[in-house]
Order: structure tokens, then sequence, then C-alpha cells
């Protein structure tokens, strides 16, 4: 989920900082021996929906871009448009919103099913078919009229995973495989009415695509990270997650699906890399 605001200008130390966090996570995910890592990073700040990560991608070691390199769906604001996006890793994680504490997270998939994903991945394509016309922050995932960049991420892992045939729409065909496997969106309890229609009054946010049950209880469906995680975890025995933060002082890897405490603080088990 990325919005038109940028994110405050880094200063040279902040840079430096963020460009030395992304050489750990790329040492991390070389030394994995995985084409591909399913990766998210912190951004917007969605702590009152009980979220860590906002914007999901795909970190592929054969980028066309460079090594490790983040293809992702982003939403064009000037053009109004979505487009499919190959960013190299230091600059992914400058798009966060807050530079003294990052997150990121990375899921690493098994022989068959990474290789899988990684073809999808970088086949144009297929990369393409998939790619909804209309842009909403908020979409409804099992719905065509509008796409997140995590539904994104989701409809490609389904052409990959999936086989579809040829019969019908790429995006109606990802989506029906996505609900046969017991895909769970992330749920976004709004709570109050009055903010739904204020929100409608951004260009990337939309209600009329989600179900009117949802939207009388002030609550939205949602491809975030966390469903992600969540749906590949269940459905890939094997699959493996690491998460990674920074703070001013030092830069923390956790391996596990339990989630690094807040402020960074590692555990016993983490490995720390302090940044002088």
């Amino acid at each position: 989920m990325r919005l038109c605001e940028p994110p405050s200008p880094l200063n040279a130390e902040e840079k430096s900082r963020l460009l030395r966090f992304g050489a750990v996570i790329k040492a991390e995910l070389e030394s994995s021996g995985q084409p591909l890592a399913l990766v998210a990073r912190s951004g917007l700040d969605l702590s009152r929906f009980g979220l860590r990560y906002s914007h999901a991608g795909l970190s592929l070691k054969a980028s066309p871009d460079t090594p490790w390199a983040v293809r992702q769906l982003y939403y064009a604001c000037d053009e109004r448009q979505p487009r499919i996006y190959d960013q190299g890793m230091a600059a992914f994680l400058m798009g966060s919103h807050e530079a003294r504490v990052g997150y990121v997270s990375a899921v690493l998939l098994p022989d068959a099913e990474g290789a899988e994903l990684a073809r999808a991945a970088l086949d144009n394509p297929t990369a393409l078919q998939v790619l909804g016309p209309v842009y909403s922050a908020n979409s409804y995932p099992f719905n065509l009229r509008y796409q997140n960049c995590n539904q994104w991420v989701m409809e490609l892992l389904a052409a990959a995973w999936g086989r579809p045939g040829t019969d019908r729409d790429p995006r109606a065909q990802a989506q029906g495989w996505l609900k046969e496997r017991g895909y769970e969106p992330s749920l976004l309890d709004v709570g109050w009415r009055p903010l739904m229609w204020l929100g409608e009054l951004i260009p990337w946010v939309h209600s009329d695509d989600h179900p009117a049950q949802d939207l009388a209880q002030s609550r939205y469906r949602v491809s975030m990270p966390a469903s992600i995680e969540a749906f590949v975890r269940a459905q890939v025995p094997g699959a493996t997650r690491l998460e990674f933060c920074h703070t001013e002082a030092h830069v923390v890897v956790h391996r596990g699906w339990d989630e690094i405490a807040e402020g960074c603080v590692p555990g016993e088990q983490d490995a720390v890399f302090v940044l002088d």
C-alpha cells in the first residue's frame, strides 16, 4: 500500500544507514541460495490495525535492474496509473516514512515454489496479465474493479502456482484460485463510518468494490503483507521467514514467523550488527 505523499527527505547519515541496512538484507538473501524472496517493508503507520507492514514485492536475484531488486506494483500519482516497477533494495527501503527505525520481512520458499514464482515474476507478459487497470489502496481482493500493490503480488503468486488455463480472464482465475485455497485478506476495522466517507475523498481510495455487509460494519478486507505471509505459510510447507530491522545504532536479523519486538529490540537468538 503506497500513497502519494512522499516520505520526508533523508539526510546523508540516514541514507548511509539505509544503504548498510540494505547490504545486510541482500547478504542474507544471497546466502539463502534461493532465487527469490517475498519481501515487505514498514512504511505507513498501520499500528491501529495491528499491522507492521504496508507494502510487499518480490526481491529477485536475477532482477533485470540489480541483484535482489524488488519487483512491485506502484501507483504513479501524476499519471493516476498503476505500474510494475523494479527498484533496487536501497531505494525500496528509502520509501519508508520512518527513517530512525525500519522493518523488513522476507519469506523464503522451497526450491520448486521459489523457482515457479521467480519465473512468473520475471516473465513480463505474466506479470502484466495480472496487473489491474485501476489502483485502489484498499481494494477488495475478490473483485476485479481495483487492485492494490499487495493484491498484485497475490495474483501473481496464484498465476505461478495455480497454473491457470486460457479460457478466463487471468485475474479472475487468480482470484478464484485464491478463494478456493482459503485465502483470508487482512481485516481493517475502521470503526467509524464517517472515516470511511472521508477516505473516499482521496482519489486512490474506494469502497464500491467491497461487500455491503463489510461497509455496514465499517471495515475493509484488504490484501496486506501479513495476509500474504499467512497464506504462504499455510500453503507451502518448508517456507521460512527472516525479519530485519534497524535503529540509528544497530541492525537486527531475526529468524522465525514471530515478529521482532517493537523498537527493534533484539531477542536472545537474534544477530545484531552495530552501525558505527
